[in-house]
């Protein structure tokens, strides 16, 4: 058992744990520590917190009756997919239920004519694509994480990938969701149509991160596979130049399908690791991909190559075939697994901002890892102006840790002061919430507060994350310590 539980914390465990047998099936439902263990935390993994129940759902039937239960007894419930998530928004509850999804992996169906295909949320990314591949189509947006990472948590954060400035996020990618509320009613948000009645509640349910509903099928869009596809190299000797160089190429009304940037401390970690072929002495490294028909990406190769030599690129590598573009690729994709080569631990921000602002933003982080003492490699989804500073550190030593609070809330709410969000695709989770408390405005996030109740009127699903407490705001605004009071005050364990 987790820890000796005495009084009302027991009868209460007691019931959670003997109303979810009668729900599911008896090895469905965990409750001894070393069982929960692997569910204490998502891929922000600076933060802990070990379940008080885990149920493992198998159908949709079983979610219901689940959450119907968890409602009846006014217990929080935790819905979880792979756990790759980078901003907390997994993170469980001591006094919780934390729902996970991942044994619901079935590809219902794929139709090639509707280009469609129908599935569970613990589908990975990786293999919808798979499934949909012997029919010439694929899913668009390709996380770096695609290999592991589920749909139903690709929904929860509206998660994007390298190819999502020409293809979109998840919004713009997935037709129907179906999901149950913590009342046990099944929903659906949006149709198979071309649009659906009423107001737009799809677009409000993917991103909302396990707040409204429990995610128990999703219907996405099939695109066809393009008939070739080739990728640049573009190696420039100043940061500045290169975010020149993305600016220019939209201005140029050149919607790439892939525009990714790494600087010269991300782009060193990486080649040790995956062997890309990078140019180690380039400040900065552009992959800029066109997509479509032969004729079209030779074009399209020859008008992004003018726009990078008029940018100030020194250097350019087009790839030859296949192989050689995946490739330059594999880098890229593996830039937040190069970073445990060298370092204990990373973390890994999301913010967005004006793509003119990039050259200024990495001027800011330099000075902070100065300010700070850390490494802060950066990778970008530059089309977009999506950033992912990876700021290196050792989650054992609390200082360092402190420091790596302070550092990712200074890039944040820069991000706000230039125009941006403090998110593109991470969600806000935990890790971000004291930030929502700068860029929105208290009446703003009582509205925010009010669209959660309307679904969810006991605040039982995942709470605590992505909408602070007006409490919380005038505590951080006054204190202005981020983390405070990570991560649930109050609680106590079953």
């Amino acid at each position: 058992m987790n820890m000796p539980i005495t009084g009302t914390a027991f009868l209460k465990r007691a019931q959670v744990i003997g109303r979810l047998r009668l729900a599911l099936p008896e090895a469905c439902v965990l409750f001894d520590a070393e069982d929960m263990r692997p569910y204490e935390c998502d891929g922000l993994s600076a933060y802990r917190e070990l379940p008080g129940v885990v149920a493992l759902p198998e159908n949709e039937e079983q979610v219901r009756h689940a959450l119907r239960a968890c409602f009846e007894l006014g217990v929080p419930v935790v819905a979880r997919g792979a756990g790759t998530g980078l901003s907390g928004g997994a993170l469980p509850m001591a006094n919780g239920v934390l729902l996970s999804l991942s044994k619901m992996k079935r590809i219902l169906a794929v139709d090639p004519v509707a280009r469609v295909a129908r599935v569970q949320p613990g589908v990975r990314n990786l293999a919808i694509t798979e499934a949909a591949a012997p029919y010439g189509l694929y899913y668009a947006p390709d996380p770096s994480s695609q290999i592991a990472c589920s749909i139903g948590g690709n929904v929860a954060e509206n998660a994007g990938g390298v190819h999502c400035l020409k293809y979109g996020l998840t919004v713009h990618n997935v037709l129907r969701v179906r999901g149950v509320t913590i009342e046990g009613e099944v929903v659906e948000f949006g149709s198979e149509a071309l649009d659906a009645p009423g107001y737009d509640l799809l677009a409000l349910v993917t991103g909302s991160e396990g707040m409204l509903a429990v995610t128990t099928e999703i219907t996405v869009k099939l695109v066809p596979a393009p008939e070739a596809a080739r990728v640049i190299l573009a190696a420039f000797d100043d940061v500045e130049r290169s975010g020149t160089a993305v600016a220019a190429m939209i201005a140029a009304g050149i919607i790439p399908a892939g525009l990714e940037m790494m600087d010269r401390a991300a782009t060193r970690a990486v080649e040790e690791y995956v062997h890309a072929g990078y140019d180690l002495n380039a400040a900065a490294l552009l992959l800029c991909e066109s997509d479509g028909t032969p004729e079209e990406v030779e074009e399209e190769i020859a008008r992004m190559t003018e726009v990078l030599r008029g940018a100030g690129a020194y250097d350019f590598r087009v790839s030859r075939n296949e192989a050689e573009r995946l490739k330059f690729w594999s880098g890229r994709k593996a830039a937040f697994a190069a970073m445990g080569r060298i370092s204990p631990d990373y973390y890994c921000m999301d913010g967005t901002i004006p793509r003119k602002r990039l050259a200024e933003m990495l001027r800011f982080i330099a000075a902070l890892e100065a300010k700070y003492g850390l490494r802060c490699p950066n990778v970008f989804h530059a089309g977009d102006g999506n950033l992912h500073p990876l700021i290196l550190f050792d989650a054992n030593d609390p200082d360092e840790l402190r420091r790596t609070e302070a550092f990712a809330a200074e890039v944040l709410e820069k991000c706000i002061e230039v125009g941006g969000t403090i998110t593109g695709e991470h969600g806000v989770g935990i890790e971000k919430i004291n930030q929502m408390c700068v860029q929105f405005s208290p009446d703003e996030l009582e509205q925010f507060r009010a669209v959660k109740r309307a679904f969810d009127p006991k605040e039982l699903l995942n709470p605590g994350k992505n909408i602070p407490t007006l409490h919380r705001c005038a505590e951080f605004g006054k204190m202005h310590v981020r983390g405070a009071d990570l991560p649930f005050p109050g609680l106590e364990r079953f």
